[in-house]
């Protein structure tokens, strides 16, 4: 692991000093700005639509009119973060010649690929960290409201499952700029499958569903039960839907179960909300798939790029 600091402090002055960096955290820190500003006009209006317990929390998943909650833009714009810090990660040092000349110096290879896995990380977490702490501060200054330990403690382990998400997307993106050798190549193709996990899932999990189980117009609960449980297993392989159960049941301590027919036992059970440990078990499958996925798409990138042969151009 020679030279991984060198390599990491490198890599990350990089990304804080990169143009796409400041214009994401530009994008990013505009729209949590709009929707603070909707939310505010939006409880002027109608204040009855925002009383009840974790007011805090329901800053983060309240959505008013066309523009969406702050965890449906983590979650769907998320991606497009990691695969932007990701896609070109080693081609483009590959194609412009400088890969060769930073493995002749004395670095190995692993500390040139967990250096710059490493970096990304951080990267992201201090973005996602900085405009979290900016809508918080927000909150408390335009609504006067302070979160409570419990919703610390939830707004902590949001943050850090959105890190784990966009960093599964950014070792994505890492994983195919070591395959391809052109970064567009490996750009469109990490939008492919962005593009395929937020969208097609959805019709590919359907028709499934409906060939597997196929309803009619008197269709029984238990044909229903085993079409929707089709279908929520074929969903739950989209990294974007294991994401928003989980910051769902997160900031929602309400929450208890998903899906349509799971979701008709929450009827018989008392209404009380969860707390902080009986949230992370309504989630916890979820949660360590999510983590299963990071490191199995950073030990594919690892493998590869340590058996890749670099030659000089």
């Amino acid at each position: 692991m020679s030279g991984l600091s060198v390599i990491y402090w490198k890599e990350l002055a990089d990304y804080l000093g990169s143009r796409k960096f400041i214009i994401l955290f530009l994008i990013v820190t505009l729209t949590a700005g709009t929707i603070i500003y909707v939310i505010h006009q939006s409880v002027s209006s109608d204040v009855n639509q925002f009383t009840g317990e974790y007011l805090f929390l329901k800053l983060f998943t309240f959505s008013a009119g066309t523009l969406p909650s702050f965890i449906f833009f983590v979650s769907f714009f998320g991606p497009l973060i990691g695969i932007i810090f990701g896609f070109d990660a080693v081609n483009s040092e590959r194609s412009g010649g400088t890969m060769s000349m930073v493995l002749a110096q004395p670095i190995y290879r692993d500390a040139l690929i967990n250096g710059k896995f490493l970096a990304g990380i951080t990267t992201i977490a201090i973005m996602l960290i900085s405009i979290i702490v900016i809508i918080s501060g927000l909150e408390m200054t335009v609504f006067g409201i302070i979160p409570t330990l419990q919703e610390l403690f939830r707004i902590i382990l949001f943050s850090l499952l959105s890190i784990v998400y966009i960093g599964f997307w950014m070792g994505l993106g890492i994983l195919f700029s070591i395959l391809f050798r052109q970064t567009a190549t490996s750009a469109l193709v990490s939008i492919m499958v962005w593009i395929f996990f937020s969208f097609f899932i959805l019709m590919v999990a359907n028709v499934i569903a409906d060939q597997m189980a196929p309803l009619g117009n008197n269709a029984s609960l238990e044909l229903i039960a085993k079409n929707e449980g089709i279908r929520n297993m074929i969903l739950r392989v989209s990294p974007l839907i294991l994401f928003q159960e989980c910051t769902t049941a997160i900031l929602n301590p309400s929450v208890r179960f998903f899906g349509v027919t799971t979701a008709l036992k929450n009827l018989e059970v008392m209404p009380s909300p969860l707390s902080i440990g009986q949230s992370v078990m309504v989630v916890w499958p979820q949660f360590i798939i999510l983590i299963a996925l990071i490191l199995v798409c950073f030990a594919v990138s690892y493998v590869v790029f340590m058996r890749q042969e670099i030659r000089s151009t």
